[in-house]
């Protein structure tokens, strides 16, 4: 087979892939940020596997462990049963994650492997709890591609496919108080034909929203409501958690205490997968055994990677740096901004941002220089904005390097 040939994939694979399409390259090697496909060609990756690879390609803590962990003939597959790394990494969550923020007494329920296995999981318990149907979710949320996560995803280019109709789901606007006070005015109104709901699913920061980051104000305000009305505050944390917006969770600053957290991507250190929940116990003890199952709840390749990705939040420095990065590359995104009229706007949490720009055609313009130059980016919402996550291990020189890369990119576009 010729180096860098792509027929293969064009021939046998589905035509369902995506995200190849626009980065029509085979790679063969990758570490931290940067990757290299079979013509030697280098790119800075600002993607991260969507949000998986908080901690870089092959990091090399986690490589030696997990080349140690298959050595020892660890236990890779063990459905729920109990094993030595599964315990190291509970203990390390719990020491380094719980504890700190009084919540000893949360349960961590494994699902499966994915982001959208935990919601499902979430979902049907809050259901279970409150005997309720509804779910109130919100305008440019999204939280997976299976059919109760794809009913709460806003998005209509990812619901098209669905094939049933998505429903039990109450619809609002995201961060408006005045939408909130609506909200609950119908929810209270025996006249409104509004049922009373099961949950409030909710994403702090909403990152295929395109970096949409929540006021503390309002996230409250949403908590306060699913409380007076008997539901469920639940967080999904899969893409902005994990360390990804300059603390552990995207909401510790905002004084909320939800009911479910709902993790994955990043958890799992290596790119191996874990999708998890951390429950209240009040909560958790309404599940029955085996009453909600998966082959993959939570593999031994992930519990050894994700314990040492825990480690990292043993102190405040990681999460420094994750800030200090972040604000770097503001301060490019910031000066494009006021470069061009083409640029709507920039936001940002810790080391997830985002640039929106005019148009979804400028943004296929701009990403498409960007393969050229060699940088790894993708589009969000509906294609008009460019989000930027990176590795947060991210060095300064591959740092650097593929924000030079990002504004050449802009400029051949825009000038």
């Amino acid at each position: 087979m010729v180096a860098n040939n792509t027929e293969i994939f064009e021939t046998y694979e589905s035509e369902i892939r995506a995200y190849c399409r626009a980065v029509p390259t085979v790679f063969k090697a990758s570490s931290n940020a940067t990757m290299i496909d079979e013509n030697n060609k280098e790119f800075i990756d600002f993607f991260g596997g969507a949000g998986v690879l908080n901690f870089g390609h092959n990091n090399p803590k986690m490589k030696q462990a997990l080349i140690e962990f298959i050595q020892r003939d660890g236990v890779a597959h063990s459905l729920d049963m109990f094993t030595d790394v599964k315990r190291d990494f509970i203990e390390t969550f719990a020491n380094t994650i719980l504890k700190p923020r009084g919540w000893e007494d949360r349960k961590l329920q494994f699902t499966g492997p994915t982001g959208t296995n935990a919601v499902e999981a979430a979902l049907k318990l809050a259901r279970k709890v409150t005997g309720r149907t509804e779910v109130v979710a919100f305008n440019r949320g999204f939280h997976g591609m299976t059919l109760a996560a794809l009913a709460c995803t806003a998005n209509n280019a990812f619901r098209s496919s669905a094939g049933v109709p998505l429903t039990h789901v109450i619809r609002d606007t995201f961060n408006d108080m005045d939408a909130l006070e609506n909200l609950r005015q119908k929810m209270f109104d025996l006249a409104s034909g509004m049922l009373p709901p099961a949950a409030f699913l909710v994403e702090p920061v909403q990152a295929e929203g395109g970096v949409r980051v929540a006021t503390k104000q309002w996230l409250q305000g949403v908590q306060q409501l699913a409380k007076d009305t008997g539901a469920l505050f639940i967080l999904d944390s899969i893409q902005c958690g994990c360390g990804r917006c300059g603390s552990y969770f995207s909401f510790d600053d905002l004084d909320v205490d939800p009911d479910i957290i709902i993790l994955a991507k990043g958890l799992g250190g290596f790119g191996t997968p874990i999708g998890m929940l951390v429950n209240k116990p009040e909560i958790d003890k309404q599940w029955n055994p085996g009453q909600h199952t998966g082959t993959f709840r939570g593999q031994g390749l992930s519990f050894v990677a994700g314990k040492i990705g825990l480690e990292y939040f043993n102190d405040e420095e990681f999460n420094n740096e994750t800030i200090r990065k972040g604000n770097i590359i503001r301060e490019v995104l910031d000066n494009l901004n006021s470069k061009y009229e083409k640029v709507v706007d920039v936001r940002q949490k810790g080391m997830m941002l985002a640039i929106e720009f005019d148009s979804a055609d400028t943004v296929k313009k701009i990403t498409t220089k960007t393969y050229e130059n060699g940088l790894i980016i993708g589009a969000c919402s509906t294609g008009e904005i460019i989000k930027f996550i990176p590795p947060l291990t991210i060095t300064d020189e591959e740092l650097n390097k593929g924000l030079e890369r990002f504004t050449a990119s802009v400029e051949a576009v825009l000038s």
